[in-house]
């Protein structure tokens, strides 16, 4: 593996997102035959953020992913309080327990990990392969390569009508992630983020497409309007 990542970190990061997309839609399917959600995925979750977090850890490369210690000025970042506001959308119209006790502990492990993998192979893996030649291509692709990969949801039995809603503020919120992660130096504040919105959304109560379309909106001005801040404080 090491020496796949030094022979060619494009094709690198190609592969682990092609790997990550299978892996996921497959174990989500598992599960969903087996009757609990996420027993598969959970463990698969786990494992591919264990071995990740190893690797890199292993081949000294925690400060080029954005993962080591990072010192920010937090008032040039407005102290990450927009985040918030994106990290709780899923709570907007109240909180319930939608799933049985196990599945929600399963649910919530799969979907912090998720925010680790993601933010990793996105704007790790993909962002730094491709931000040598060009770094405004590199947002553009790593950030759009983001929000489509949520297409993936339709094989999972996701409406088409919420799905393309998400794969549009998806993409905006990738660019803010990428951009942070482009001017901080640290991946760590877009990991939090991530984490917080995949694993609430398991006690979000449900929303009607008016409500799903308010949310997109809102999610897609936070994001560039905050992602335009950033550039203008640095």
């Amino acid at each position: 593996m090491t020496h796949f990542y030094q022979k060619n970190e494009l094709a690198f990061s190609l592969a682990w997102i092609g790997l990550y997309v299978i892996l996921f839609s497959v174990a989500d399917q598992i599960s969903a035959d087996l009757g609990t959600v996420k027993i598969v995925t959970a463990p698969l979750c786990l494992a591919m953020t264990a071995f990740l977090a190893v690797w890199i850890g292993r081949n000294g490369l925690a400060e080029k992913y954005g993962l080591g210690k990072v010192k920010i000025d937090y008032g040039k970042y407005l102290y990450f309080l927009p985040l918030v506001v994106i990290a709780s959308t899923n709570l907007w119209r109240g909180a319930a327990l939608r799933m049985s006790v196990l599945e929600t502990i399963l649910y919530v492990v799969s979907m912090l990990c998720v925010g680790f993998l993601e933010e990793v192979i996105f704007r790790g893996f993909l962002f730094k392969a491709m931000c040598r030649q060009d770094v405004k291509r590199a947002i553009l692709i790593s950030s759009i390569t983001f929000g489509i990969g949520h297409i993936v949801n339709l094989l999972n039995g996701a409406e088409v009508f919420s799905t393309l809603l998400q794969i549009c503020y998806a993409s905006a919120v990738g660019f803010l992630f990428t951009i942070i992660f482009y001017r901080s130096k640290s991946l760590i504040p877009c990991i939090l983020t991530h984490s917080a919105v995949n694993s609430l959304s398991a006690f979000g109560v449900s929303r009607g497409k008016a409500s799903d379309m308010i949310v997109a909106v809102v999610l897609t001005v936070v994001s560039l309007a905050y992602a335009v801040w950033i550039e203008k404080a640095n």
